[in-house]
């Protein structure tokens, strides 16, 4: 006859015998998640869905002692199926404009931090590598606070056949930095690429440094590195400082401390929220359009919008390169795009535009 502590251990084992049974389905369908995650282009980490996870299902647990051992449980739990999501996604290609420590690279790291990493020369190369399959992502800058849209990653925007499915804001922080050793008296030179040199004036004109541009501020601290030469220094970012093993001799040198650029994760698959009914205020979505060369055209198309309840939060219009005086707008809105009432709008929009994309969705 067995004692109390054996009829516990029996039941423990029992429970654990369902937990691993239970455990390997998860992680099975973990999997799916992955291939998802990667086919559209998707983080492996999100958090807004893990603490809406836990939030559900801790309220299945009465006992509230218990609940906080459980909070744990589902974490750990979330935490492994992330470390095998990663693993089977190791080998997920991000391809991003510029060399290793440029700005376009620590925003990839940022998103894919379980990827592989590879440079293209310009932004259309990075793009295209995505469109023919050699890449399964791309991450590109699509605008500036400071310097605004960068117009070619737009104009892709509208023209490709890429979506956006992620969104990253990166504050972009300036640092002077040289060889090894090398004391700020001695700078008469600093290398970067025009934007920061710019955004940098007031820092430059203060210690009467010459400047030089580079097409890349990882490629001027690379040239640093390479020439050696402590009057020569380069203006970039801290992690770059790092990549090239060089000494920041002063650190966030720009004027403008509000200085971000957003950066857009473009793949082959439209990500599309679940309608659960539900207005989310961290749910958007991007639309690029043309309208008919007529009189209130496009107020019509405004108004389609604003009549099923998405609130735009970003409306600019772009020249069409193909045809002179002609425009293409973009429109960012916030909520859920494919509730039916996303779905009417959209209809109601083919009807008026010439050309209609959903270019993107995404969660902030």
């Amino acid at each position: 006859m067995m004692n109390e502590l054996e009829i516990a251990r029996k039941k423990i084992s029992e429970v654990d015998t369902k937990i691993a049974e239970l455990f390997e389905e998860r992680m099975k369908a973990s999997e799916l998640v992955a291939k998802y995650k990667r086919e559209h282009g998707l983080s492996i980490l999100d958090t807004s869905r893990e603490n809406e996870l836990i939030s559900k299902n801790s309220a299945l647990i009465n006992d509230d002692t218990i609940k906080e051992y459980y909070v744990e449980f589902l974490k750990n739990t979330m935490s492994l199926s992330r470390s095998y999501q990663a693993r089977l996604n190791e080998g997920m290609r991000v391809a991003y404009s510029g060399v290793e420590g440029a700005f376009a690279y620590i925003a990839s790291k940022k998103l894919y931090p379980e990827a592989t990493y590879i440079p293209y020369p310009s932004f259309e190369d990075a793009y295209k590598s995505v469109e023919n399959g050699e890449c399964d992502v791309c991450v590109l800058p699509v605008e500036n606070s400071y310097a605004g849209d960068v117009s070619t990653v737009m104009d892709l925007l509208f023209s490709g056949s890429l979506y956006v499915n992620q969104v990253l804001d990166l504050e972009v922080s300036h640092c002077l930095m040289a060889p090894k050793g090398t004391k700020i008296e001695v700078i008469k030179t600093v290398l970067s690429h025009p934007q920061a040199l710019a955004q940098c004036q007031g820092y430059i004109e203060k210690h009467g440094f010459e400047q030089k541009s580079y097409s890349n501020t990882a490629l001027a601290a690379k040239a640093v590195k390479e020439l050696d030469d402590n009057s020569i220094g380069a203006i970039a970012s801290e992690e770059t400082a790092k990549i090239f093993d060089l000494d920041i001799l002063q650190a966030n040198i720009n004027e403008q401390r509000a200085n971000t650029t957003r950066f857009f994760a473009f793949s082959r698959v439209l990500n599309t929220f679940p309608d659960d009914h539900k207005r989310r205020q961290n749910e958007h979505f991007i639309l690029v359009f043309t309208v008919r060369n007529e009189a209130g055209a496009l107020a019509k198309t405004i108004d389609i919008i604003g009549a099923h309840r998405y609130n735009m939060r970003n409306l600019r219009s772009r020249p069409m390169k193909e045809l002179l005086w002609n425009y293409y707008f973009y429109v960012e809105a916030d909520g859920n795009i494919n509730t039916q009432s996303g779905k009417d709008m959209l209809r109601e929009l083919g009807a008026t535009c010439d050309r209609l994309k959903l270019a993107g969705t995404y969660r902030s």
